[in-house]
């Protein structure tokens, strides 16, 4: 199934959806920031956001971690150095790093499960982003789809852990507080941007893969 997803993904090359996933492989914290700008309506960035910041990357280091161990255990080749396929981002960008879980499917989701706990008012929106970064890596070509999916699970499973603790509730505390008080402050994202955007996460690449609509 990995590999039928990947060939018929291929198909994207060029698209507007192509495109994003590969916009989406910039994980930097302003790009992050960018990403979930419209699922958010707020345009944030290191500088005006550092407390958001702060408990986005703590949580992403404990899900990091957890996806390292997978990675390093089952060692499992990425789909381009099993069938041939154009990717939309230089496949020496990977390194020898392995495929399963998707380090990319992890940082999103994480950042997607706590800006949801953040704003919950915006939680379809932003888990729907979360999700569509996970799934630009099987539009990439550079993840199979189980190894996205293998990362939600894990990430899930360690952000259960995580929010049972008194530090990440207080670190949430304040990022909450923080966003509270700048959503009258910053810019909103450009409209047009956005609803472009929406159609793009809400297109189902699983589902054109397998011959759904």
């Amino acid at each position: 199934s990995d590999r039928e997803i990947f060939r018929q993904t291929r198909a994207l090359k060029g698209s507007a959806r192509w495109q994003m996933a590969a916009d989406d492989a910039e994980l930097g914290p302003a790009k992050m920031l960018h990403h979930f700008s419209c699922s958010l309506d707020m345009e944030l960035s290191p500088e005006n956001a550092p407390r958001t910041l702060r408990v986005l990357q703590r949580a992403t280091q404990d899900t990091g971690r957890a996806v390292g161990v997978a990675k390093n255990h089952f060692k499992r080749l990425r789909p381009f150095w099993i069938d041939e396929g154009e990717t939309c981002r230089a496949r020496e960008e990977m390194g020898k790093s392995y495929d399963y879980p998707s380090g990319h499917a992890t940082a999103g989701w994480t950042w997607a499960m706590v800006l949801a706990q953040l704003m919950p008012e915006r939680a379809t929106a932003i888990l729907a982003r979360g999700r569509a970064i996970g799934e630009s890596r099987i539009v990439c070509g550079l993840h199979n789809a189980t190894a996205v999916e293998g990362a939600r699970t894990t990430v899930s499973a360690v952000m259960a852990a995580v929010v049972a603790s008194p530090e990440y509730q207080a670190d949430l505390e304040a990022a909450r507080a923080e966003l509270q008080s700048l959503r009258t402050q910053v810019a909103k994202p450009d409209p047009a941007r956005c609803a472009a955007e929406s159609e793009l996460v809400a297109m189902p690449i699983l589902g054109k893969a397998n011959g759904g609509t």
